[in-house]
């Protein structure tokens, strides 16, 4: 079976540098297949390769910048990672790059492995990790994943077969909260959420109604955004568990600073990312930075130099002038960028409705596109489903003679990209077809 994944390894590796050659996909999932097909238990052996830790990061939104702040502060510490970066997360993206990176002589120090939510539990029948990093449970893709009773039930189903996984849990998510069924987990979350007065951060989209264990409705002392907040049920008691990393937060128009308490010592430490969500993605590596051993000044050093990824509050060059990628996918998610967006840049809403970025688009009417309506540039409309985002963003209150419908992803960039500053908002595959060949800032 050794000679069968050195083989594998071989075939995998020639046949990334065909598809490059060709030009024929991006690379981040062919390769794994291949992989996969002609050596089933390829991460098993792949695993053997990873001489300190592997770690595995999931959840609804958050999981791809999460574990590249994580992987990003293990390399500023000098230590030797494999990651997902490009956040193919499904068996065959995490296989892809395991081919690509493992030498049969060279043995890596940690492995930092974003994964879907849906295909944790089969990652874990290959390849045993050592955290799990969970970071929220918003409603997403209900045709791929149903509710999210049927998500969270995924990620338990993988925790089971891990009993001595540890976790890194969101306590101000009711639902990653009750997770904590192995032998080692601790909470991070925000006592306190503060915002600059000049960012605007109400939101009108719908937040999820949980119930407790025992039926009885969850209620709020605190509520930051969506069902993230401090919970408690009168009927039997259940809250919010106390945290093992509370922190406090001020999330300013374009970075947030973050106040650290642990056992009476405050660490303070500033993430130059937009936005309450990064906020928690950050404090969520902060908080696997401190349970690996790492100082405040190590974790610090990584978040100042971490540049942001594949749409994820991505930077870039187009026609002379700066774009932002924000991408949105769910209700939660995309409200929540909607609060960063600048209203004086031109806007472009990509929305494609492809397998990968679920069928039902139902979602973007039940997200805070009214965030947009003083747009003072254009608001371009794009992709599959281009007409039924021109008539959400009609429903949003946005002039009509603001909006322009150009269903060629390229030339909608095109148009905005040339007048100044652009926003670029696409779901998945939209992301993915303007991933090539664009100038990334740095």
């Amino acid at each position: 079976m050794r000679f069968r994944f050195y083989t594998t390894l071989l075939i995998a590796k020639l046949s990334h540098i065909a598809i490059k050659l060709l030009a024929r996909s991006s690379g981040t999932s062919f390769t794994g297949l291949l992989a996969l097909k002609l050596c089933p238990d390829f991460l098993k052996y792949c695993s053997k390769y990873i001489k300190n830790e592997i770690v595995t990061v999931t959840g609804t939104n958050g999981k791809s910048t999460t574990s590249g702040i994580i992987a990003h502060i293990l390399e500023t510490a000098h230590q030797k990672v494999v990651h997902n970066l490009e956040g193919a997360n499904m068996l065959t993206g995490v296989a892809n790059v395991f081919a690509l990176k493992i030498r049969p002589l060279k043995r890596y120090d940690y492995a930092v492995i974003e994964s879907d939510e849906a295909y944790l539990t089969k990652l874990y029948d290959y390849m045993k990790s050592d955290y799990l990093v969970v970071t929220n449970l918003f409603r997403d893709q209900l045709d791929r994943y149903g509710e999210l009773n049927t998500t969270a039930g995924f990620i338990k189903d993988a925790i089971s077969k891990n009993p001595k996984l540890k976790l890194i849990l969101n306590a101000d998510d009711p639902l990653v909260s009750t997770f904590n069924n192995t032998e080692y987990a601790v909470y991070y979350g925000f006592e306190n959420v503060e915002y600059d007065t000049s960012y605007e951060h109400k939101s009108n989209a719908p937040s999820e109604v949980f119930n407790c264990t025992c039926n009885s409705p969850l209620k709020y002392s605190k509520q930051f955004f969506a069902q993230e907040g401090h919970y408690y049920c009168e009927n039997c008691g259940y809250k919010r568990p106390d945290c093992d990393y509370p922190a406090k937060a001020k999330v300013y128009n374009d970075y947030s600073e973050i106040e650290l308490n642990i056992k009476g010592i405050k660490f303070q430490f500033k993430v130059n990312l937009a936005g309450l969500y990064n906020a928690y993605n950050a404090l969520a590596a902060i908080a696997f930075g401190f349970e690996n051993g790492l100082n405040q000044t190590e974790i610090q050093k990584a978040l100042d130099s971490y540049q942001a990824i594949f749409g994820r509050t991505e930077k870039r060059i187009i026609n002379g002038n700066p774009v932002l990628i924000q991408l949105i996918k769910n209700p939660t998610g995309a409200s929540e960028v909607l609060k960063t967006v600048d209203l004086n840049s031109n806007i472009v809403i990509a929305i494609n409705d492809n397998y990968a970025d679920g069928r039902d688009i139902s979602w973007l009417w039940d997200s805070d596109f009214e965030q947009l309506k003083n747009a003072k540039k254009l608001v371009i409309t794009s992709g599959i489903r281009a007409n039924d985002m021109a008539t959400r963003l009609k429903y949003a209150g946005i002039p009509q003679e603001k909006i322009i419908i150009e269903p060629n992803i390229k030339q909608a960039i095109d148009i905005a990209s040339k007048d100044g500053k652009t926003t670029l908002l696409p779901s998945y595959t939209a992301l993915l077809s303007i991933s090539k060949n664009k100038k990334q800032v740095r």
